[in-house]
């Protein structure tokens, strides 16, 4: 039972070579992602031709751009049907099948279509992140060394988690999390041997990242003074609650839109224009909901959202991703969860402060519980969703709240939902999913 999933003690040493030129490759790809998204986003909303980074939060536009993300799904609708079906989805799901099912065998294609096809969605105004299409496009990476240099299936499984764990280091900035995501939701074990070469890969990652000049926190949450006490813990501990039941909805009218889509009597090719559709007539209204929209979250975390624009928030970007994610455009779900959890805690802080002003509650501390809480009850990954949050924002304070909050999700999720969101899809093909993971002799 172990021997198969044992690394050969010599061969341990190259695969540790090759997670430094993957984690540097996978760097390197994100960077190129980010920009891609840049360039895209300038082009199709400003028609110029640059790499600032823009979002489009603050600005207004005429009536006639909501054909733009009609016209980016168009694109990657055309992307899926010449080039490959698998650049559909939020990425995450896809490589979880690769690994399943493929010998964790990924096409060679997919490094240069997913990120372009996701670019290409994020830039016309797709509601998604960047996470998820960098970490199936770092895997597609690990898994073409794995199978050009002939490695067995297990060694090209690790070689591709390395991939994907140094593509979210590259973007987030939390190796901890990177590597926890990978026990949680790709590797599905406890082994030493295997871990190595992740920690590699994500400590090559990081480090050029901090070489490169990212040295602050990705969403930093700026000064709290907050103590930690009974009271409270037990608040934080209901808005965990509460983040899960919004997740286990959430992801439930999601498996209830891509069915809908399903039974559409024209070609799914043609399906992201319909969520493009979604996306720019809600973003007309309200262009918070475009693009990644990750200075949203940075607002909420920061406790400079009100009640009001945070509702607004949480209903019509859930309205517009989940359309969009639906009908099978390319794009990552993980900022998208998290905006939905830090808005829901500055809603939930504001009942709170009105209700039990003697506990001590502030908004960011809600904001942080329920953005982590919310990426917990979706994914079940209770251990990525806790460091994350803690690597994500440098609050080191909070990780009591943290873990109070991400149990109570993780348990209502499992109570409530029979698959979370990223093995809703692959599940439904018959494919058996990892529920535990479990110890490999290193």
């Amino acid at each position: 039972m172990y021997k198969k999933n044992e690394l050969d003690r010599k061969r341990i040493s190259v695969i540790c070579l090759l997670a430094v030129l993957i984690g540097a490759s996978a760097t390197v790809i994100a960077k190129i992602l980010l920009l891609s998204i840049a360039f895209f986003t300038n082009l199709f909303w400003f028609h110029e031709l640059s790499l600032k980074s823009v979002e489009l939060v603050n600005h207004h536009f005429s009536p006639v751009y909501i054909l733009v993300p009609v016209l980016g799904g168009l694109i990657v609708g055309l992307m899926a049907r010449f080039g490959s079906q698998a650049i559909r989805g939020h990425g995450i799901p896809e490589v979880m099948e690769n690994i399943l099912t493929k010998e964790s065998k990924i096409p060679r294609r997919m490094t240069f279509l997913k990120p372009l096809s996701a670019a290409i969605a994020i830039g016309s105004g797709g509601p998604f992140g960047a996470e998820g299409p960098i970490i199936a496009t770092g895997s597609s990476v690990g898994s073409w060394i794995g199978r050009h240099f002939y490695f067995s299936e297990y060694e090209r499984k690790i070689l591709l988690a390395t991939g994907a764990a140094a593509g979210m280091t590259a973007i987030f900035g939390t190796p901890m999390a990177a590597v926890f995501i990978c026990i949680e939701l790709l590797l599905f074990e406890f082994s030493g041997t295997s871990f190595i070469p992740v920690i590699i890969a994500v400590s090559t990652a990081y480090s050029i990242r901090l070489a490169t000049g990212h040295t602050e926190a990705e969403f930093p949450i700026g000064q709290i003074q907050e103590s930690i006490n009974s009271l409270n813990s037990l608040f934080y501990f209901a808005c965990g609650a509460i983040s899960g039941a919004v997740a286990c909805v959430v992801s439930k009218i999601v498996f209830y839109i891509e069915d809908k889509f399903e039974h559409l009597p024209i070609h799914w090719m043609w399906w992201p224009m319909i969520g493009g559709a979604a996306v720019g007539v809600i973003g007309y209204f309200e262009p918070r909901t475009l693009g990644v929209g990750y200075s949203n979250i940075i607002t909420a975390l920061q406790g400079n959202m009100l009640l009001v624009p945070a509702i607004t928030l949480l209903v019509l970007k859930f309205l517009s991703w989940s359309i969009s994610l639906g009908s099978g455009t390319s794009g990552g779900t993980l900022a998208p969860l998290l905006t939905f959890g830090s808005s829901l805690g500055i809603i939930l802080s504001y009942v709170g402060m009105h209700f039990f002003p003697e506990i001590g509650i502030t908004a960011q501390v809600t904001a942080l519980v329920c953005m982590s809480s919310m990426f917990s009850g979706a994914t079940r990954a209770i251990l990525t969703s806790s460091v994350f949050a803690l690597e994500v924002t440098g609050a080191h304070f909070g990780i009591a709240p943290l873990l109070l909050g991400n149990s109570a999700a993780f348990l209502f999720s499992l109570f409530f939902l029979k698959e979370t969101i990223m093995t809703e899809k692959i599940s439904r093909r018959g494919i058996h999913v990892p529920k535990d993971y479990y110890s490999v002799r290193s």
